[in-house]
């Protein structure tokens, strides 16, 4: 039997075999790849219509960038003559902070690979992450820092913040409890305003036993702030407003402040009682500030700063270095930056398709707000002095890469909108 025949009873087809009974063959596929074509097709998937990078947020991500260059700038000039007298490599704080800004952004790259189903779904994850961090900067494993002991020593010399986490895990939880637990008018349940003060009471109780008075404000900001936003009757916004204020006093006459937490207080209500102890360093900073002129002194020309009069100025004081250096005009561009990025995180939430989306994206609008506000108003004599940095602006890794993450959620909120609304 010839091989013809065996393999048409066996449903075979022979390669190269005359149209007849088996039909016309298809011709073979011809593969025309150009060299010069390839960056064209892919930059048409890249940008095309279905492409996720279409559905960023491309003017909050600039803001961002802008930013973390200046900030990146202003922290080589504050370290880089302090870093030549001790003979170091005047440029290590540049290239650190190089490394914090590429890890930041490779973090939001991988959270932009997640759904706004997955924010839902990893939040508890988040928040118990968080919450051992918390715990084990309590332990031996905690660094004091400033009177602060919010640190946690890794090999290598690093060290992580647990708290810059918890800030976004309790926006992530909070979120999660009050679009969840509603009632049929769209109000929150009693319920879920009680499981979301309860949810952010663990965190903030740890931050208090550090202690970290800026991170404590900023949390009960947030939450509270969560809280109005999702719709509770004003006369239970009032009762939680009343209670705060309660809380607070209480904290004062039971004298549960540590002491260096109130002499910066004091220093704050009276600047000119210590100006050489605990009011050093905010006379110094308006100092600088006020040295700067309109234009500055120009980057690494800063008297002050190259004088390292200010304590912590690449971390803490930061505005401080850029107020001196760069002036009125230099101050004011990262003002308008901060800005930018806190109306489109408000844009973002404005337009989000659900409650969940819409909160997440204004707690976030909240932190970076009432972070800011602190920051710079320390600096410039209207807010007592606190550990909280200038986002994207301050030397610090986890500052860094809780704000680049905090930046991919809101972008997933943004991607999502754009996605329902076709």
């Amino acid at each position: 039997m010839s091989w013809a025949r065996s393999s048409s009873r066996l449903g075979g087809r022979r390669t190269g075999a005359p149209s007849g009974a088996y039909g016309r063959l298809a011709p073979v596929p011809r593969w025309n790849f150009s060299p010069a074509a390839a960056p064209k097709s892919l930059l048409r998937r890249a940008f095309g219509r279905n492409s996720p990078l279409r559905h960023l947020d491309w003017v909050l991500l600039a803001a961002v960038l802008a930013l973390s260059l200046i900030g990146t700038l202003l922290v080589w000039s504050a370290t880089e003559t302090t870093l030549r007298e001790q003979g170091a490599d005047p440029r290590t704080y540049l290239y650190k902070q190089l490394v914090n800004i590429v890890i930041g952004l490779a973090l939001m790259g991988g959270v932009l690979l997640l759904d706004i189903r997955h924010l839902r779904l990893y939040a508890p994850v988040l928040y118990g992450v968080s919450l051992l961090g918390l715990v084990a900067v309590l332990t031996p494993l905690g660094t004091p820092v400033n009177g602060s002991k919010s640190w946690i020593t890794l090999p290598g010399g690093n060290q992580i913040e647990p708290s810059e986490l918890g800030k976004l895990a309790i926006i992530l939880m909070a979120a999660t409890f009050l679009s969840q637990m509603r009632q049929p008018g769209g109000r929150p349940r009693m319920r879920g305003v009680a499981m979301t003060l309860g949810m952010a009471a663990l965190p903030i109780v740890l931050v208090v036993k550090e202690p970290d008075l800026g991170v404590t404000i900023l949390m009960l900001v947030v939450v509270l702030g969560l809280i109005a936003l999702s719709g509770i009757k004003l006369r239970w916004l009032a009762g939680g407003t009343a209670a705060t204020a309660l809380c607070v006093l209480a904290v004062f006459k039971l004298h549960l402040l540590k002491a260096y937490q109130l002499r910066r207080l004091s220093s704050f209500i009276h600047p000119d009682a210590d100006p050489e102890g605990t009011g050093y360093s905010a006379t110094q900073a308006k100092i600088a500030i006020g040295s700067g002129g309109v234009r500055g002194q120009g980057l690494f020309h800063g008297s002050f700063i190259s004088g390292n009069f200010i304590p912590e100025q690449h971390t803490d004081f930061i505005f401080a270095v850029a107020g001196e250096e760069l002036g009125f005009v230099g101050a004011a561009a990262i003002i308008a930056l901060l800005a930018v990025l806190l109306l489109r995180a408000l844009r973002i939430a404005a337009r989000a398709d659900d409650q969940f989306g819409m909160l997440v994206a204004s707690g976030i609008a909240i932190w970076f707000a009432v972070q800011s506000f602190i920051n710079i108003g320390m600096t410039i004599g209207i807010m007592p002095v606190t550990g909280l940095p200038l986002p994207f602006v301050s030397y610090g890794g986890s500052a860094m890469f809780a704000d680049m993450i905090a930046m991919g959620v809101l972008q997933i909120v943004h991607r999502h909108q754009f996605m329902f609304s076709g």
